[in-house]
């Protein structure tokens, strides 16, 4: 831990003030804070564990990559940049679900291998976070703008696209195809 990680910490907290998880009560922020945790705990190097921090800031926030490359590097900010999905077409009007998804996997799959584990990290997060939601009796389903075995193949297909073949991300891989298959009702989650 030194004072660039809890600066990341900190502005991860202020962009994402006042988000919570899709459904629930739990400050949005937690996710983040967990991707981060779980890079770090995979020995990426810190510039990816802040990304991590940071991945959804630009996608969700009104923060902008030039405000993360001023702070914390133009390494940070092109990792966060691969992991941000474009939202809006350039009109300003919300891009269909698939458009968006079928974009981004595309995008995740041409990209460096940080960027790629940041995106195992976000999944995997986000899928032990649906199945708590589901072991704790929330409709979890509800929640997305799309069907649940389209969320379900979203993640199988960013999964294999982050995945790649890279023998640096087998086990963040593994440990995200175990926790989508414990959502889909295929065996026990676990990273």
């Amino acid at each position: 831990m030194n004072t660039r990680i809890e600066r990341a910490l900190r502005r991860a907290a202020e962009w994402h003030a006042g988000q919570t998880r899709k459904g629930s009560a739990t400050p949005y922020v937690a996710h983040p804070f967990a991707v981060a945790w779980l890079l770090d705990r995979w020995g990426f190097a810190e510039d990816v564990v802040i990304a991590g921090l940071l991945h959804d800031a630009v996608e969700d926030t009104d923060a902008t990559l030039e405000e993360i490359a001023a702070e914390f590097g133009p390494d940070v900010a092109r990792i966060v940049a691969h992991c941000s999905e474009r939202k809006e077409d350039p009109s300003g009007a919300k891009r269909p679900w698939i458009d968006r998804k079928t974009e981004h996997i595309a995008h995740v799959a041409e990209a460096p291998l940080e960027a790629r584990a940041v995106a195992l990290a976000d999944k995997l997060h986000n899928l032990v976070s649906i199945r708590a939601d589901d072991e704790a009796g929330v409709d979890v389903w509800s929640k997305f703008n799309a069907s649940r075995a389209d969320v379900l193949w979203y993640h199988a297909a960013m999964i294999a696209a982050a995945a790649g073949r890279d023998e640096g991300l087998r086990g963040p891989a593994l440990a995200a195809r175990a926790a989508l298959a414990a959502v889909a009702g295929e065996g026990p989650s676990g990273p």
